[in-house]
């Protein structure tokens, strides 16, 4: 290298030369505008006009006119990708005329354009900008603080288009003219164009800001603020209405502003920052005072001028000109002489972000005040008494709002010095960027090219980073400039400008036509950001332009070679002679490309080469950079890239020796002269491989000659000294200890050997040269062969040696990473090891520098944490998780992933150091918490655990799909039934055993017409006939109007619709067949009597249903609700039913009010009801006031006295109160209760008001309890009234007018009618006083236990009675008949007849009628508060007791005595009995109970009325509810829902709402909740059997329990649980604890139960193998034993489906024909395999491996290095270690090798070894090396291993102790003893320190 001349040491080759076009140009030629464009003739600009404006035009004398610089444009930047992992290609930004087009791609990507947008009138500009929208303004829920909206702005003449990549488009018009836009950190700026006839203004008025900023496209556009510091004194805060000050730049990150100023000529930087509010009011407050000149102006002034001021120039075209009119007042003020356009706001700019209309008047108003009028811009300034004009524009802007409140405002940094040579008047800067040099300084560069200069000033920020500080000024004779970054995986360069000083270098660029090889161009883009290209006029330009990349010396000024530089006769005329080419410009720089502009109008794209590309030269580079001073580093670096990137530079092979000559050279030794550096083919001919092949028998039968080795041209013993002036000779010891850490690092990757063995060569001589011993010897321990052949020493002088630069950190004994784990397993105390800044990064141990993570700080951190008992480290750690941690291995694994760790890393450590980090992980993985973090679960390798959590991050919205969501093909009757959407796969595995599934199908269809099947008798005449036909369907029908409620329970929320259709809603099919002709029998032929609107419920009731099946998971708005709505008026109902639907699941929040006042104002009633209790169930407990007020108006009580009556129809009022209980649930609002407990009472009106239905109204102020849960008010007195009568009350408050006047037709008299009061407020105590166990009120609720008493008592009532009663006392329900027989009085128990009673007992005093139905009734009302207290539960007392009550009553009905009781009360009781049954087992699908249902399914006569049908399917709906995924509650709010819709007074036809609303019955949906589990093999993503096991925690019931179940199964209530495991053997175990929250396991239920579960190796499925019997394991070996061979390789598919596992089977463990020796090792590889797959541990295999094969060489002696063995030694120490042992001991049968003799085996086998050596003869070469003495050639590889396998001490730390070996050889045999004594202490020493020394574990 020393003799390459200067010439080429300065050139740099340029790679990839390309021609260059924009790529928009292209895509607008085939624009259909394109004929107008005319871009064909287009010539390119050669700047970037987005970038400098304006400002770009001052100076450039180019032939392009301003009007086409004008219409075609263009920037790039570097791709950004979504996610935001690293992508290499460009994305370009093309403006022409009045398109703009993002396009995308690369030179390895095709380009594409991306979006294009096309306006109305001609762009001005385009640009990238970022938007941040503030978390409460945006919609999006978790994640961080601030939202970022990217956009692209388009610039046109009046207003500003904003694009989100979201799609939302945004205009924002603009208040005037804008010179240029400019993106910031916080949005965009303005600058507003200056017309030239703007003057500094006279005294009076103040001139107008000048720049705008605008932090979103919906907010105002706001002026800017600066805070200039002491000109005046203090530093005051004023708006930047300077117009000689213009932006040349602005940057987000460090956020500031360039300027310049036209009149001074000087160039400033200011920080731009958000407004502080002290300075808002300051400026505001300034604003305020009239005052001097130099204040601002007043209030009133400024306000004037900004809303005054109207842009004159605004084009024709605006698109604005329709809404003109709005502004008239504005426009009026503008002078009469101009035509003024005014681009006035559009109505839609007036909504502010947040579209409240407050801020909407606000935001108006402010955009208002912009519209700068030409009156304000003629050169005289009026004062506000001078104009008329102005005078009536004043008194217009005294009503007007606030001022402006100014958002972002400029500090000042930093300004140029005034220097002589800056008196011209136009050196603004053309270009400005930032740049970092090597050592990362920045410096903030700008051209000016009217001068030919660029300046660097260097600037950093203060230590607390609140401010940057700003150094001094370089410049650089530059034509253009450009800055490229030069990117390697170890650091960025920015190759900026840092080279200011000296240049560093030429770029040689291949392809370009030149004279010669090289280009004298000084094209320099080397360094990047300059270039500077002499024109033929100025060749004195030299380069300095071409700052190569290398760039980057920082200023500093000794570097010598600069001088050559510039004399070097190299330096041409900048221009190609032949061809007149020369580059006039740069452009468009982007990572490391960049564009060059040619003088003929042509663009090549270039690329700068890397500053290395070999992983070690980066790692060494990095190092050294880290280690010396910054202006050295700079100045070796640049050396170093002139070198690499010479033209015609190295392959990759040949770098590591430049490397080392490079930096071998700049140490000082003469390169040349140095062995191993020799010429490649003296080295080939001197090394060992040249020997061997001499000897081989080839070479000799081919009678090859030996080639005559040279004799190097010095000798060894000749030395060499070094040069002691050159530039790293000082730092030779710094330099050599970081290169030894590399060495140490680079150990840590198994990847990385090559680069040891090439870094181990230099380091041995330069440990050599500094006489370093310990150092040697330690290279030699690791690599004896390599170390054995080079002796070469360069001397280096002694004097010299005081020169050298000795750091503080340099030990004299070789940091060992091995050594120092080994201390660290073995529990010795440990030094801390060695960190460098730059080499060692991100350690937790010592410091925490600031660059990239490296592995040696990684593995000492993660030793530390296995290692330590409790290390602090750990707390420091941030846990972005609230994770569960309990043992240390989980604190390491969780560690690991934090800082990165991934399971590449770990693959490429050395297996010795990995071994305890998989240990670790092996724990882990049998282990884990199921809350970890999805990183975690993958580093363990539990892809079931990665994959729940990696769900569990999806959105809310999202829900894990288990069945294959393929919409069927045919559209047969079945497919209408609406329940063809349930997940088969799932309920399959539920009830696998039987067809239930079909038969519930079957009994809820409503879709197909039934079977009428009348038999014609002999006498009947066929019009009776077909009467007798109707008759019988009518009765058929009050059954399948029955029926869509309980399909709606059956098909809850299974269904995700498609946004693009409409929900399919099955028809209620009300006809019939008739056998066997099959003959259609009808309801409408007129030959009966229909009730009118028979089915108007049933339709709703089919809406519902339809509606609920979408589950609350889905995706879908308010346009897809009113796109269902039917264009049949007949279809109403069923919409109103599908409204209501969406409430309950929640969907209806989303439709707009708009709509929902739409509905309402119709008046349909139907639809009323169902969106009043939508929105009021989906408002649940909210006290939500819209909503309130929506349903007020419905409320006559809740209206004023004075206010207008409403017609509201009665069941809308219904309605609505329960939506204000709902709304209200649990919130004990006062003014509610109060108003809807006088509800309950009202009397009947004057006109017939309130004298139908009243029950229905007075029952549903029950949920008045749950709603308030008070007990002042003298609520339970007045209730309790209610209930049993007496005297009316008083009416207080303002409704008692309305009361005055008594019901004409109603006769009540002052007392309470009970019949109408007693439901409600019965069921409100009940609700109040919900499982308070209050005595005193349940003693109310007690059944009258006289027969007087009775009498006054309603037999239903009772049940009401016992029901409250029960639900006050819940700790009492007991599920057994003796509790439900307790609720009984005794009077009715001794005379009553009992249930199983056959004939009737006689009695004269009694009625046995009032007795019997009282002992139904209270039977019943018992039964249904058990339903409450279990629901859900599935639990078998109670499902017993119930079911022998259920059967009671069924015998009963068929029963003599039925009479007595009556068939009614019977069925009710009866009904009632099933829906509690149902309530137990909700969800799963009992058969006795599916029998019961059944069985009342059937039953159509007698009795049998639309009521009890509805109750029948009721109860085989909850059975199935959501098709077995869902359960009941039994929290408050749930008991109140099932209260309303299980309320056991059942309607008696279609029509019937009187004693309860209908739509009441679908509010059971508040109450479910989804609690199936469902385990899905995560290999097949199927669903699957698996065995779990729930804790149950103790009650005062029952203690702490454990019960197995088989999963998919429904869990009980996560309250009650404490933890649920999935067990093993089968499936890879998992623990759920409860005790931390149910948070985790509710957003897994609430997913649709899906929890991933691994099978583990050599284990079936349930499915596949129930019993267990054909587990491989049984079927092969399950024992580990010497059958062990028989393992058949074939039989691995069974245990693993890990393709590379296969291919080592088929490879290395199938047998052949003559095996031969190699059988041995066969059987060896299947039992390695058979272990690691049945143990799941395949992850050891190569560590298995790699230590057999270890071992085999170490037998051979063919270790050439002991890197094998340290891992080995290393393997031993950790399994030997105390804290392996302890672990062990508490659980024997995990861990990694535990039940093999394979470690055992290799320790005996390398103990042999070592012991053969020593005995034949190693003995004596152990003596040489401990005395020092020269070792024979052949022993130094095993002398080398057995010093490290035995830790032998050197001689040096022998002599240290004490211990000398003697050198004479008399001694010869007394040596020999005292050796053997020697080595038995010190391996004595050892094995007792192993055995007995402290050592630190769990």
């Amino acid at each position: 290298m020393s003799d390459h001349s200067d010439e080429r040491a300065t050139m740099i080759a340029a790679g990839d030369l390309q021609e260059f076009a924009p790529r928009g140009r292209e895509h607008c030629r085939r624009h259909p505008s394109a004929l107008t464009l005319q871009l064909r003739r287009l010539q390119p600009a050669s700047e970037l006009c987005s970038s400098d404006g304006a400002a770009g035009l001052v100076g450039s004398l180019r032939e392009v006119t301003i009007h086409e610089r004008q219409r075609e444009s263009w920037q790039l930047r570097k791709g950004v990708s979504d996610v935001g992992e690293e992508v290499d290609y460009d994305e370009e930004l093309y403006v022409a005329s009045n398109m703009v087009i993002w396009s995308k791609g690369s030179k390895n990507q095709a380009s594409t354009v991306y979006k294009a947008f096309t306006v109305d009138s001609p762009v001005l500009q385009a640009l990238w900008c970022d938007f941040i929208i503030p978390q409460e303004k945006s919609e999006k829920a978790d994640g961080s603080d601030e939202v970022v909206e990217k956009c692209i702005c388009i610039l046109q003449n009046s207003c500003i288009n904003v694009h989100s990549i979201e799609g939302k488009d945004y205009i924002a018009a603009l208040p005037f003219q804008v010179a240029n836009v400019w993106p910031t950190k916080y949005g965009l700026l303005f600058e507003r164009s200056s017309s030239s006839h703007e003057v500094p203004p006279s005294p009076p008025r103040e001139p107008l800001p000048t720049m705008f900023s605008m932090l979103h496209p919906l907010d105002e556009i706001t002026p800017l603020v600066c805070k200039s510091g002491g000109v005046f004194g203090s530093a005051r805060v004023q708006y930047v209405a300077d117009y000689t000050l213009r932006i040349v730049f602005l940057n987000a990150e460090p956020s500031i502003v360039m300027t310049y100023d036209t009149v001074q000529s000087l160039h400033t930087v200011w920080a731009l920052r958000r407004v502080k509010p002290e300075e808002q009011n300051a400026v505001l407050k300034f604003s305020e005072q009239m005052g001097t000149p130099q204040n601002m102006a007043t209030s009133s002034s400024l306000t004037a001028h900004l809303r005054s001021l109207s842009k004159g120039d605004s084009p024709v075209g605006s698109p604005f000109q329709n809404y003109s009119s709005i502004h008239s007042q504005s426009r009026s003020v503008s002078s009469p002489s101009m035509q003024s356009r005014s681009p006035s706001i559009s109505n839609m700019a007036a909504l502010s972000r947040s579209h409240s209309p407050a801020l909407g008047v606000h935001s108006f108003s402010g955009v208002q005040r912009f519209n700068f009028s030409s009156s304000a811009q003629s050169p005289k300034r009026h004062s506000i008494t001078h104009s008329p004009n102005s005078a009536s524009s004043d008194s217009f802007l005294i009503t007007e709002t606030e001022p402006i409140i100014p958002e972002l405002c400029i500090d000042h940094l930093w300004t140029e010095t005034v220097t002589n040579m800056r008196l011209e008047k136009n050196s603004q800067a053309s270009k400005v960027f930032i740049t970092t040099d090597l050592c990362g300084q920045k410096f903030l560069c700008f051209l000016v090219e009217s001068q030919l200069q660029l300046r660097c000033v260097k600037f950093q920020e203060s230590n607390d980073k609140s401010q940057l500080i700003f150094g001094s000024v370089t410049n650089i004779q530059a034509k253009d400039a450009a800055p490229v970054q030069v990117h390697t995986s170890v650091w960025t360069i920015n190759c900026g400008v840092s080279c200011f000083v000296a240049c560093v270098g030429k770029v040689f660029i291949p392809g370009l036509p030149a004279p010669s090889l090289t280009m004298s161009n000084q094209m320099p883009r080397p360094s990047t950001p300059l270039d500077s290209v002499s024109t033929p006029s100025k060749p004195l330009n030299k380069h300095l332009g071409p700052i190569e990349e290398g760039v980057l010396l920082s200023p500093v000024p000794e570097l010598r070679d600069t001088s050559k530089i510039h004399d070097s006769t190299y330096i041409e005329d900048c221009t190609f002679q032949q061809l007149g080419t020369f580059i006039h410009a740069l452009r468009d720089p982007v990572h490391n490309r960049v564009t060059l502009e040619l003088s003929n109008n042509t663009m090549v794209r270039i690329t700068i080469p890397e500053i290395a590309t070999s992983e070690l030269v980066k790692r060494c580079l990095q190092g050294i950079k880290a280690i010396l001073p910054k202006e050295i580093a700079v100045q070796m670096l640049v050396k170093w890239y002139n070198a690499y990137n010479a033209p015609g530079g190295p392959s990759y092979h040949s770098e590591w020796n430049l490397f080392v000559t490079c930096l071998m050279n700049m140490m000082g030794y003469n390169t040349e002269r140095l062995s191993w550096t020799r010429n490649d083919w003296e080295y080939l001919l001197s090394s060992d491989y040249h020997r061997n092949f001499e000897s081989h028998p080839v070479a000799k039968a081919l009678r090859l000659d030996p080639l005559e080795v040279l004799a190097p041209k010095d000798d060894f013993s000749q030395s060499l000294s070094l040069d002691s002036s050159t530039l790293l000779f000082t730092h030779i010891p710094a330099v050599f200890f970081v290169l030894h850490l590399i060495y140490e690092e680079l150990k840590l990757n198994s990847l990385m050997g090559e680069g040891i063995r090439s870094l181990v060569v230099v380091l041995v001589q330069l440990a050599r040269d500094l006489k370093l011993e310990a150092y040697i010897d330690y290279y030699y321990r690791d690599y004896p062969a390599l170390v054995k052949t080079s002796r070469q020493t360069c001397i280096i002088d002694q004097v010299q040696t005081g020169f050298m630069h000795h750091p503080s950190f340099f030990s004299a004994e070789p940091p060992s990473i091995f050594q120092w784990l080994s201390s660290c397993l073995k529990g010795e105390g440990v030094q801390p090891y060695p960190y460098l800044p730059g080499v060692c990064e991100r350690s937790k141990l010592v410091v925490l520098v600031r660059t990239s993570v490296k592995r040696i700080c990684f593995i000492l951190s993660a030793y530390i944490y296995w290692l330590l008992l409790d290390s602090p480290l750990f707390y420091r750690c941030s846990f972005s998780h609230s994770t569960s941690v309990s043992s240390l291995a989980e604190k390491l694994v969780i560690w690991m992933t934090n800082v990165g760790f991934t399971l590449r890393d770990l693959e490429s450590l050395p297996f010795g150091v990995a071994l305890p980090i998989r240990d670790a992980i092996y724990y882990c993985r049998e282990q884990p918490a199921s809350d970890w973090p999805e990183a975690v679960c993958l580093l363990i390798g539990r892809q079931d655990l990665s994959k729940q959590a990696c769900e569990g991050n999806l959105q809310k919205g999202k829900s894990v799909m288990l069945s294959s969501d393929i919409p069927s093909g045919t559209e047969s009757e079945e497919d209408e039934d609406g329940m063809n959407d349930m997940n088969e796969e799932v309920m399959s595995l539920i009830w696998s055993e039987d067809l239930r599934v079909q038969e519930v199908r079957r009994l809820l269809q409503s879709a197909r017409p039934v079977r009428v099947n009348v038999v014609q008798m002999p006498e009947a005449s066929d019009h009776e006939y077909i009467e007798e036909k109707e008759n019988r369907l009518l009765q058929l029908c009050q059954r399948t109007m029955a029926l869509p409620v309980g399909r709606g329970m059956f098909t809850l929320f299974s269904y995700h619709p498609v946004p693009t259709e409409q929900l399919p809603i099955p028809k209620l099919n009300l006809t019939g067949r008739a056998p066997p002709r099959n003959t259609t029998v009808d309801l409408n032929s007129g030959n009966i009597d229909v009730p009118p609107n028979m089915a108007c419920w049933a339709s709703f009731h089919n809406g519902v249903a339809a509606g609920l099946k979408i589950a609350p998971a889905s995706q879908i708005d308010s346009a897809w609700i009113v796109y269902n709505k039917p264009k049949i008026a007949e279809l109403a109902n069923e919409y109103a039913g599908f409204l209501m639907a969406l409430g309950l699941n929640g969907h209806l929040t989303k439709l707009a009010t708009l709509n929902i006042h739409d509905y309402l104002t119709k008046g349909h009633e139907m639809t009323s009801i169902g969106l009043l209790l939508g929105v009021s169930a989906a408002k649940l407990g909210t006290m939500d006031m819209a909503i309130t007020r929506l349903l007020s108006i419905h409320i006559p009580a809740l209206l004023p006295p004075t206010s207008t009556e409403l017609d509201v129809p009665h069941n809308v009022q219904v309605a609505a109160v329960i939506g204000i209980g709902l709304v209200y649930q649990g919130t004990a609002h006062r003014h509610t209760a109060e108003v809807l407990l006088a509800e309950i009472g009202r009397p009947p009106g004057p006109e017939m008001e309130y004298c139908t239905d009243r029950e229905s109204y007075s029952l549903n102020h029950y949920i008045l309890g749950n709603l308030i849960g008070m007990s002042d008010l003298n609520v339970p007195e007045q209730l309790y009234q209610y209930m049993v009568g007496g005297h009316r009350r008083f009416q207080a408050g303002m409704h008692r007018e309305k009361h005055k006047s008594p019901s004409y037709q109603i006769k009540e008299g002052d007392t309470i009618n009970v019949d109408v009061t007693c439901p409600g407020a019965t069921l409100a105590l009940a609700m109040i006083y919900l499982k308070t166990n209050n005595r005193s009120i349940a003693d109310w609720l007690q059944a009258p236990d006289t027969m007087y008493l009775l009498d006054f008592v309603k037999p239903e009532f009772l049940l009401l009675r016992t029901l409250a009663r029960c639900l006050i006392l819940w700790d009492d329900i007991l599920p057994n008949s003796k509790w439900v027989n307790s609720n009984v009085p005794q009077i009715i128990r001794e005379n009553s007849i009992s249930l199983h009673a056959t004939e009737l007992p006689s009695s004269e005093d009694l009625s046995l009628e009032t007795l019997a139905q009282a002992h139904v009734y209270i039977i019943a009302g018992a039964c249904l508060s058990l339903g409450f207290r279990f629901a859900g539960s599935e639990n078998l007392a109670a499902f017993k007791c119930l079911y022998k009550y259920a059967t009671d009553f069924l015998k009963c009905l068929s029963a003599p005595t039925a009479s007595i009781t009556g068939h009614y009360n019977l069925e009710t009781c009866l009904s009632v009995l099933l829906l509690s049954l149902a309530m137990v087992m909700a969800g799963s699908g009992n058969l006795k109970v599916l029998q019961l249902c059944r069985f009342m399914h059937k039953k159509t006569g007698g009795e049998m009325n639309y009521g009890f049908h509805l109750a029948h399917h009721m109860a085989l709906g909850l059975l199935f509810l959501g098709g077995g995924r869902y359960s009941l509650s039994t929290s408050n709010s749930s008991i109140a829902a099932l209260l309303c819709a299980l309320y056991p007074h059942f309607p008696v036809h279609s029509t019937d709402n009187r004693y309860h609303l209908q739509a009441l019955r679908h509010l059971y949906v508040l109450a479910a909740e989804p609690r199936l589990l469902t385990p899905v093999d995560v290999d097949s993503n199927t669903p699957c059997y698996a065995l779990i096991e729930v804790t149950y925690k103790g009650t005062q019931w029952y203690a702490e329990a454990t019960e197995e179940l088989m999963a998919p199964t429904l869990l009980p209530e996560l309250h009650l649980l404490k933890q649920i495991r999935v067990k093993g053997p089968r499936y890879w175990e998992l623990l759920i604890d409860l005790t931390k929250g149910t948070n985790h396991l509710k957003s897994i239920l609430s997913k649709g139960g899906v929890l991933y579960v691994k099978l583990r190796a050599g284990q079936l499925s349930y499915k596949e193998d129930p019993m267990g019997w054909r587990s491989l394991l049984a079927q092969t070996v399950t024992h580990r034993n010497s059958e062990a061979r028989a393992f058949k390789p074939e039989a691995i598919s069974a245990f693993t489906s890990d393709p590379a596992l296969f291919s080592f089977a088929d490879y290395f463990c199938k047998p052949t024909v003559n095996m031969g020796q190699k059988q041995e090792i066969l059987d060896l590889f299947s039992s390695i395999l058979y272990e690691c797959v049945t143990q799941e541990n395949p992850e050891m295999l190569p560590t298995y491996i790699a230590i057999d094969q270890a071992v085999r060489r170490l037998e051979r002696r063919e270790m050439s290095e002991t890197f094998e063995l340290w891992q080995i030694k290393l393997v031993l120490e950790f399994f030997s270690s105390r804290s392996h042992q302890e672990r062990m001991s508490r659980n024997p049968n995990r861990g990694l090798f535990m039940n093999s003799e394979f470690l055992p085996v290799m320790k005996c086998t390398i103990d042999n070894t070592l012991d053969q050596w020593l005995q034949a003869g190693g003995d004596v070469s152990l003596h040489s090396y401990l005395s020092g003495q020269p070792t024979e050639e052949s022993q130094l590889s095993m002398l080398a291993c057995f010093l490290i396998y035995h830790s032998v001490p050197t001689p040096g730390q022998l002599a240290a102790g004490g211990l000398e070996v003697s050198t004479s050889p008399e001694i010869h045999s007394e040596f020999r003893l005292a050796l053997l004594l020697l080595l038995t202490v010190l391996l004595l020493r050892k094995r007792y320190t192993n055995a007995c020394s402290f050592s630190f574990f769990f």
